[in-house]
């Protein structure tokens, strides 16, 4: 006879089997720590100077007046940048035991407010994370400067390179520098949808169905080789990546936050390969390269990995509830008109420009819009500048375009064509209007 038809569980209330659940669970309610107030980050890269008036584009003073400052309960939180930080103490708070961090940006506290951070704030705690990764990936740090302006902007981040230059050491330290929880999937071709999103199970014990979390269930998933698995197990990360939330057998699951999905798929070797759709790529925000180290980066990696794993000497340097509300703070990054404007024309441009059969989409600029903020948070700044559209216009957009087909004769890449765009689209210079 067999089980009976699966009955859907309400959203509500799913049964949850999961320690990756418990343990996110546990998390939420435990009050999150408070973000202290640190020294700028340095900027993601060093593109031209700026020579656009900054009073265009920083926000009038009624707009920064009401962002809110960091709210706590009076403890201190303590505060260190220096790469030798011991790791966190652990402390235990609260009369239901709830483990709580202390050290860089963390405080314990036993009663708080939902934690709020201001966007120039913001560039302390992933400047810290950013070392703390420099930590185990050297030579790299525009990669993880971009990286992690990913995590801020709530994107996804495809990794497309060579075997052995760092794609999963790069997800393993991030994880563990926000304290997050971690998953692995090694897509092949005989990978399934339920392994990757989780699958009812029926239980025994009280004659139902029980939903068990698949790997996605987790704050980093490092989705490697995504493209050796089949178009449908493919497809099952578009829901998660999109709509952050899992559908299994009509019951929907949310997933929590943050949520970082990290793919990576190997350029040189495309036998018994399928080919991500252009669908599918532009659900990811960027597209990156890691490349090979230089010289004095190489000598460094086998110092730091020679005689041990490097990954065991490094420690959380914050906790998940704060990347969420730096999330929060980079939302409110104010964008002047005049950038907006220009950021449509960048968009227009490449749908008419003729060496590309595809432009940008309208998620495309709101997403080089997203990544704009994160940058502008991570250099410290509340407002946007017009060299943070130009500094990532490359890895945001590239991606999502195709070139003609007589483009493509000529050896002409999609990115070429970008870069055209930007050198012809004039930069705004006048003040903006409100």
């Amino acid at each position: 006879m067999g089980p009976p038809h699966p009955t859907p569980h309400p959203i509500s209330s799913p049964p949850r089997t999961s320690s990756i659940t418990a343990t996110r669970a546990a998390r939420n309610a435990s009050p999150p720590p408070a973000v202290g107030v640190g020294a700028t980050a340095r900027a993601t890269s060093s593109p031209a100077a700026v020579t656009w008036p900054a009073a265009n584009l920083v926000p009038p003073t009624s707009t920064a007046s009401t962002v809110p400052p960091v709210r706590s309960t009076g403890r201190s939180c303590q505060v260190a940048t220096d790469r030798d930080t011991p790791l966190p103490e652990r402390v235990t708070v609260g009369s239901r035991g709830q483990t709580a961090t202390t050290g860089l940006l963390g405080c314990a506290a036993v009663a708080t407010e939902q934690l709020d951070v201001r966007a120039d704030e913001t560039a302390q705690l992933v400047g810290a994370v950013a070392r703390n990764v420099g930590r185990v990936i050297q030579g790299k740090d525009d990669v993880v400067a971009l990286a992690l302006i990913c995590l801020l902007a709530e994107g996804h981040l495809l990794v497309e390179d060579v075997p052995g230059v760092g794609k999963t050491t790069l997800a393993k330290s991030i994880a563990r520098s926000i304290e997050g929880s971690y998953g692995r999937i090694q897509f092949t071709p005989d990978l399934l949808p339920s392994d990757v999103v989780g699958v009812s199970v029926w239980n025994r014990g009280t004659d139902e169905f029980e939903f068990r979390d698949g790997p996605v269930f987790c704050d980093v998933l490092l989705a490697d080789e995504i493209n050796r698995a089949s178009p449908k197990t493919q497809s099952a990360l578009l829901e998660c990546m999109g709509e952050r939330q899992v559908t299994v057998d009509g019951t929907t699951y949310p997933l929590g936050a943050p949520f970082l999905v990290l793919a990576t798929q190997n350029p040189v070797e495309h036998e018994g390969t399928y080919p991500l759709p252009e669908s599918q790529l532009d659900r990811f925000l960027m597209r990156i390269s890691m490349g090979y180290p230089n010289r004095d980066a190489e000598l460094a990696m086998l110092d730091a990995h020679g005689d041990e794993d490097a990954l065991e000497r490094i420690g959380a340097v914050t906790a998940a509830a704060a990347v969420v509300a730096a999330q929060r703070a980079v939302r409110r990054v104010h964008v002047a008109a005049s950038l907006k404007g220009y950021l449509i024309d960048l968009a227009d441009a490449t749908r008419r420009h003729p060496r590309l059969a595809l432009g940008v989409s309208p998620r495309a600029t709101l997403a080089l819009l997203r990544a704009a903020r994160a940058r502008a948070a991570f250099a410290g700044r509340t407002y946007v500048v017009p060299d943070d559209l130009k500094a990532l216009a490359v890895p945001v957009l590239a991606h999502r375009l195709v070139a003609a087909p007589e483009a493509q004769l000529a050896g002409v890449t999609a990115g070429d064509a970008l870069l055209e765009v930007l050198r012809g689209v004039p930069v705004p210079t006048g003040k903006s209007t409100r």
